[in-house]
């Protein structure tokens, strides 16, 4: 049964650790797509935080964003898939994260926001100069988060708290999920917790990207290296991790390539789609 799409994340993945990409990952994906696989970007990131030399690829029409809970159709410019989590429980655990003053943004309708007073201290709490840049650039700066998404209404697709006390943000990934059992919490890198609904995982929004294009899981080769990916490195019938990948990601993969600096994406797309 040959692939007919790959699904790749980002951070720690197909971006190097300087958050460039490496030319052979680029050729790869033009490669495949050239055989008529789809291809697909499966990220904790919102659309406009895709580099833009991705999302300039021609053949690169859906992206699986915010951890599954935003499935984007790029060419119809509309969601093929949405999970949120309701504004109440998303305040609920904001005004938890105040008491303890850890610092958190949000994305809400493929936009990030930050209170203006953390997002002014951003340095202080991300260590990681390209994730850094993101915070800085890609979130919209407003007064105070919590009061603004109480006006604006609506569901929020993803929360991020932001840490500098390791052995608290181990705490928090043992007990918020029984404190809030209707969110997911996962990491895409080693200083955050990133919060979706339960039902937002990059397994299941790629598994309804699946549905909707008729093509089966044993017909998806899926690459990762964080909490985040693992659900998805399951789903796909070739799942990958990096060699750079947390402990869980590598023990669930069925293949582990070499590192995000040396164009693992790459060098799994040319063992299991081109027959290199």
């Amino acid at each position: 049964m040959g692939i007919k799409l790959i699904a790749f994340d980002l951070d720690g993945t197909f971006l190097d650790p300087k958050k460039n990409i490496p030319p052979d990952n680029i050729r790869a994906l033009e490669e495949a797509a050239a055989k008529g696989v789809v291809i697909v970007p499966a990220t904790g990131r919102i659309v406009g935080g895709v580099p833009q030399q991705i999302r300039e690829l021609p053949f690169i029409r859906y992206y699986v964003t915010a951890n599954g809970a935003f499935v984007y159709d790029a060419l119809e410019d509309k969601a093929v898939a949405r999970a949120e989590i309701p504004l109440e429980e998303a305040l609920s655990l904001l005004r938890y994260e105040d008491g303890l003053g850890i610092p958190y943004d949000c994305y809400q309708d493929g936009w990030g926001y930050m209170s203006a007073g953390m997002q002014a201290r951003a340095r202080d709490f991300v260590p990681d100069p390209g994730i850094l840049e993101l915070v800085l650039t890609l979130r919209r700066s407003v007064p105070e988060l919590k009061e603004f998404l109480r006006q604006k209404g609506g569901s929020v697709q993803k929360l991020q708290f932001y840490f500098t006390d390791m052995q608290e943000r181990a705490r928090q990934l043992e007990e918020l999920p029984g404190m809030f059992p209707s969110m997911a919490f996962t990491t895409s890198v080693p200083f955050n917790i990133e919060v979706n609904s339960s039902a937002a995982t990059k397994g299941q929004g790629l598994a309804a990207l699946c549905r909707r294009l008729d093509i089966r899981p044993e017909e998806v080769l899926a690459f990762g290296d964080d909490r985040n990916d693992a659900d998805m490195i399951r789903f796909a019938g070739i799942g990958v991790a990096m060699e750079n990948a947390i402990e869980e990601l590598r023990a669930a993969a069925d293949w582990v390539a070499v590192s995000n600096a040396e164009a693992g994406v790459a060098r799994g797309i040319e063992r299991f789609v081109l027959g290199e």
